[in-house]
């Protein structure tokens, strides 16, 4: 019993020593996928603004997820609550003149219908964000689709 007791003492210590080098050696330079040196150019909530509410935008591509086009500062969506829901659910969508959530996210990874929002569906935010008058971080050269011209 002793030994393993020393045993995983000693693959603690190991493990808490490697990701220790390992964060002073990624705290040294930030770079993109793109391989650019990126560091301080974090987001700065003074240097931008959320867009205030406006007409649904556009899609640019084909499948892209529709863009939030109202702020939703302080919205909060957690395993128990979505605050989304209080205007998108089914049951709201028509009093509230938002549009409803789509009935692809009621279906499970297997495409089987489910009664409620799929859990993978849940945390709007995974696709659908606001917009802001940010500036790039890298330089973008995106076209829109062609069928949707």
């Amino acid at each position: 019993m002793k030994n393993k007791t020393r045993n995983l003492v000693v693959a603690f210590l190991a493990t808490v020593s490697l990701g220790i080098s390992l964060g002073v050696q990624a705290a040294d330079a930030v770079q993109s996928l793109r391989g650019r040196d990126v560091s301080g150019q974090e987001l700065d909530p003074g240097k931008y603004t959320v867009e205030k509410d406006h007409a649904p935008a556009a899609r640019e591509y084909v499948q892209q997820p529709p863009l939030i086009p109202h702020k939703i500062d302080g919205y909060s969506i957690t395993t128990n609550f979505n605050k989304c829901m209080d205007c998108h659910s089914w049951t709201r969508y028509r009093e509230t003149g938002a549009t409803k959530v789509s009935l692809t996210h009621f279906k499970d990874r297997d495409g089987k219908e489910l009664s409620n929002i799929s859990p993978r569906r849940y945390f709007c935010n995974q696709c659908h964000v606001p917009q802001t008058d940010a500036q790039p971080l890298v330089e973008n050269t995106f076209k829109k689709a062609e069928g949707l011209r």
